[in-house]
């Protein structure tokens, strides 16, 4: 059982990695500056982030690590979900490539495996939605 359940979005993002990187790493600005309309609504309590949703659902994430050395927010999704996930551990890194393009590189982990397909939808229409409103910036 390898890899079944890691999911890995890698989306090239014509923006320079500096502001991508501190759209990322602002955590409790999710629902401006990376997935408005995807996300309502940004509630932070200490290491606890709160992602209102539209339809009124509230997933509850602790923010594991923000590296400003790595470019790289990791967080896990603990609470909320409408798919019966029992577990949810995700990543956020930013890599440089040239002036004014980066890549932003999203690997996801879940189970049950047999949620992976499901997951994988909504991390695509996600990243999607990311790299077009950080291109517009």
């Amino acid at each position: 059982m390898r890899g079944i359940a890691t999911i890995v979005e890698d989306v090239a993002v014509e923006a320079d990695a500096e502001s991508v990187w501190a759209a990322v790493r602002d955590v409790g600005a999710v629902h401006r500056r990376l997935i408005p309309g995807y996300v309502l609504d940004t509630r932070i309590e200490g290491d606890v982030r709160y992602l209102t949703m539209p339809g009124g659902a509230v997933i509850r994430e602790l923010i594991v690590s923000i590296d400003d050395d790595l470019r790289r927010l990791a967080y896990s999704a603990v609470e909320g979900f409408k798919i019966p996930l029992t577990h949810h551990h995700a990543s956020f890194q930013v890599l440089p490539e040239s002036p004014g393009r980066c890549r932003l590189l999203w690997t996801t982990d879940v189970l049950p495996h047999e949620l992976a397909d499901q997951v994988r939808l909504r991390v695509s229409r996600g990243a999607q939605v990311m790299k077009e409103t950080l291109e517009a910036g």
